[in-house]
């Protein structure tokens, strides 16, 4: 049975469980609602968790472990040098019919192991889990009755689910943390520190021979950083003023008829894939950028960071209007009237009351759009190139950090070679920028928040 239909048939039995454990309730309690310890949904739920829970985490526990151990039971018939290359072989056999060693009697055994393997486990997977879903139904259903308190026992459960998710969600940052600082480390045994901070030339080669011409590589980041910034910062020139302006204008001018058009349609902007940026960036923006700067006598390169630069900035307004237009609207009304009331014009309360008001939303709006500018990729693939140049001409071809971690990772790559390793470097570096960047936004947060509210 596939895993999707399983899922499904554990969820149907769930459902007809809570149907059960509510009606369950009210027979035993005399057909009556009345005199139960807790509504009867309470009782559905508790029915449906104990069907549902033991079987789902049954089918979890058994897809995590079911390959690493059929893996170790096809593998524990042959004898191979390679346990990891033969695998991979005997699943694109079995897939695709080939492998990069080719057709052997052995792999065609250790495929036909494999196949009958996950077969079989398929099969026992899901008599076992339907097996314990109905167990489960079935023992709750004994322990239905007026008595049971079903409520507290169905929220501690909830409780539990909320605290795994969060505990998840702790341990994932925790594990993409460990994982940049190890790789890193790896990287920064190859290759100094301050030669990765302060070094000006990027040419992340490596050699495939000891004879190989250019094989030296060259790992400053500092053209990175630059182009990085650079971009990021036009994007803001681009996109800090419309924003908040667009914010100013719908949530203290424009009508609510006219609120309602305008606010979806630059919220639209947000959800235009990245890739459609890129190529009005390259088709339209740069050429049309090169022209102009050609016009004036400026040398303009037909890839600039001024045009991804553009584009980007139209891409993130989004996240300055929408959110900067939801603070300045939740400022209350009674602080408007205080400042008419004392004689302000309309725009000497929006500068002097809305907008110190608003400004905790306001610059955590500007930061997300700084966050979102810094790790955008398509755009400036497209549009500003792959030339590591260390300038701050915006008519110049420039790269970004995740530009080159794009590129770097593309096809097979050796993660044990500084060319590979430099990308968790990079990586890293953002994730410090973007703590950096929260936290300012913090601080500011916290410091004018208690001034307004």
């Amino acid at each position: 049975m596939p895993t999707y239909i399983l899922i499904a048939t554990i969820l149907v039995l769930s459902v007809i469980g809570y149907y059960m454990g509510r009606s369950t309730a009210v027979a035993r309690n005399g057909g009556k609602s009345k005199g139960l310890h807790s509504l009867p949904g309470y009782y559905g739920y508790y029915m449906a968790l104990w069907c549902a829970l033991p079987a789902l985490a049954l089918a979890f526990l058994w897809l995590v472990f079911q390959n690493s151990i059929i893996e170790g039971m096809v593998l524990g018939g042959v004898d191979v040098q390679n346990p990891s290359l033969f695998m991979t072989d005997v699943k694109n056999y079995v897939e695709n019919g080939i492998a990069s060693g080719g057709v052997t009697d052995t792999l065609v055994a250790a495929a036909d192991r494999y196949v009958s393997l996950k077969q079989y486990s398929a099969i026992m997977l899901s008599i076992g889990a339907i097996a314990l879903a109905v167990v489960g139904l079935a023992y709750s259903q004994t322990r239905v009755g007026p008595t049971l308190r079903s409520r507290p026992k169905v929220e501690k459960a909830l409780m539990i689910a909320l605290m795994a998710a969060s505990t998840i969600a702790i341990l994932t940052t925790v594990g993409i943390i460990l994982s940049l600082l190890f790789e890193s480390a790896l990287f920064f045994e190859k290759v100094p520190l301050t030669e990765f901070l302060f070094g000006i030339q990027w040419s992340p080669q490596t050699a495939m021979r000891a004879d190989q011409v250019g094989s030296s590589g060259t790992f400053g980041a500092v053209p990175l950083f630059a182009g990085t910034l650079l971009i990021t910062a036009i994007a803001m020139a681009v996109a800090a003023p419309i924003g908040l302006m667009s914010a100013i204008y719908m949530s203290e001018y424009a009508d609510r008829r006219v609120r309602s058009v305008l606010k979806p349609l630059l919220e639209v902007l947000a959800g235009i894939p990245t890739v459609v940026y890129g190529f009005f960036a390259a088709l339209t923006v740069a050429p049309f950028v090169r022209t102009l700067g050609q016009s004036v006598g400026l040398d303009v390169a037909s890839e600039s960071a001024l045009a991804a630069g553009v584009v980007m900035g139209i891409m993130i307004v989004p996240f300055v209007s929408s959110l900067s237009d939801d603070v300045m609207t939740a400022v209350p009304q009674a602080m408007r009237d205080g400042s008419y009331g004392l004689g302000a014009t309309k725009s000497e309360t929006i500068k002097r009351v809305i907008l110190p008001a608003a400004l905790p939303g306001i610059v955590g709006a500007v930061m997300l759009a700084i966050s979102r500018a810094i790790g955008e990729t398509m755009i400036v693939v497209m549009a500003a190139g792959l030339s590591a140049n260390l300038t701050a001409n915006p008519f110049e071809a420039v790269t970004t950090v995740t530009v080159q971690i794009a590129t770097l990772l593309v096809g097979d790559q050796e993660f044990d070679s500084p060319k590979t390793l430099a990308t968790f470097a990079l990586g890293l570096v953002l994730f410090v920028v973007t703590l950096i960047l929260n936290i300012i936004a913090l601080r500011i947060v916290r410091k004018y928040r208690e001034q307004y509210e």
